[in-house]
């Protein structure tokens, strides 16, 4: 959800750091005062990428990021997207949080997101291509699913890359040809996105629970309360 944010931190990060060389030397700034600073940043950076997994990243960048409350209503509609749909194609829901500072308490690396039981069941597997081709299908509307919620509600997108990511990994690990993986995620975005307007009451329902931090059992009863079943 945060690419952009994150972007837009490290490009103000270089400009500060270009900045600091070329007006140095007119406020008698020492040099090595800027290439200290530059070389212990890339030194953290190594550290949070190779030994926390970008957790630390993940909490600067979000911790920025979340001063802003569209941008916090922005993830709630994008993981509310995730959730309602996994819950409508029964694919078991094992969590959510909404903050990388939640998934960090939670010990969960990156920005955060409903946590998903995505394997392939034993059942489908065992039942051949068709059933497979199912669940796949239904996987990937999942994963574009908070897509579809942001453009839906926002009429933009902002977040989703990482989503696209696990479509193209699930189709490469379950042997399904990657050649068409941009009309499969157009399909699947669509699919999402029809079954979120014809559900809108169960939705917005689901928003509110996960705005207050409802469990996962108690979003589920929302969902169920609302009319919105299972299959």
């Amino acid at each position: 959800m945060l690419q952009q944010t994150t972007l837009n931190l490290i490009a103000i990060g270089v400009f500060l750091m270009v900045l600091s060389v070329l007006v140095g030397p007119l406020i008698q700034l020492p040099p090595a005062i800027p290439a200290g600073v530059t070389l212990a940043v890339m030194v953290l950076y190594a550290a949070d990428t190779l030994a926390w997994q970008g957790r630390v990243g993940s909490l600067l960048v979000d911790g920025v990021a979340r001063f802003s409350s569209e941008h916090r209503d922005r993830i709630l509609h994008h993981e509310a997207g995730h959730f309602i749909t996994a819950y409508a194609y029964d694919i078991p829901i094992l969590g959510y949080t909404l903050s990388a500072w939640e998934a960090w308490q939670q010990q969960k690396p990156g920005f955060g997101g409903v946590e998903l039981d995505g394997s392939l069941p034993d059942a489908i597997a065992s039942e051949g291509a068709i059933a497979q081709k199912q669940w796949l299908d239904r996987i990937c509307i999942v994963w574009m699913a908070g897509i579809a919620a942001e453009r839906l509600c926002y009429d933009s997108v902002e977040g989703g890359n990482d989503d696209r990511q696990r479509i193209l990994e699930t189709l490469s690990l379950t042997g399904q040809s990657l050649s068409g993986a941009a009309v499969k995620q157009q399909w699947a975005e669509l699919q999402a996105k029809t079954l979120m307007e014809r559900h809108r009451p169960a939705y917005d329902a689901l928003v509110a629970a996960m705005a207050d931090r409802a469990s996962v059992a108690d979003c589920c009863h929302a969902l169920a309360e609302a009319g919105l079943a299972k299959g």
